[in-house]
């Protein structure tokens, strides 16, 4: 049986881009380590708030640095290679590591007092509650 996915070309074209930027970037193979890499991310939002989550594996927690300022959600982090003395030993090296940093500009209906982050097998889920004015409230119609 065949499973039928959806064709995201911008998707292939950027991890494209990565592979070849890495061929060409000569430190990434020298150093051991990426120059640096971009989490997935999942961008979600319902009555209550608007949720991100972070495909952050192998990222320790004190490792990132997650900021919301003038509307923008800034979350920067590091996954560091372990030094290994069986590093010659490898024969494929994929996982990217190094800085990352990702930015989103959010809208003003958010409460920043509220924000709370979560991390929890190797998800980093930061959810930003609504203002209680933003939510939609529903409205009785009198009949006469």
């Amino acid at each position: 049986m065949a499973i039928m996915t959806r064709w995201e070309p911008f998707r292939d074209l950027a991890r494209l881009q990565d592979e070849v930027n890495r061929l060409f970037d000569d430190r990434a193979y020298r150093e051991g380590e990426s120059v640096g890499w971009t989490p997935a991310c999942d961008i979600f939002e319902d009555e209550e708030a608007v949720t991100l989550r972070f495909e952050l594996a192998g990222v320790e927690p004190k490792d990132v640095d997650i900021r919301f300022e003038n509307g923008v959600l800034t979350v920067k982090g590091e996954r560091k290679l372990e030094k290994d003395d069986q590093r010659e030993n490898y024969h494929r090296v994929e996982r990217s590591y190094g800085t990352f940093t990702r930015a989103f500009s959010l809208p003003g209906t958010l409460d920043p007092e509220r924000i709370k982050a979560e991390a929890k097998n190797g998800v980093l889920q930061v959810t930003l509650p609504k203002k209680p004015e933003a939510k939609p409230r529903a409205i009785q119609v009198k009949v006469s």
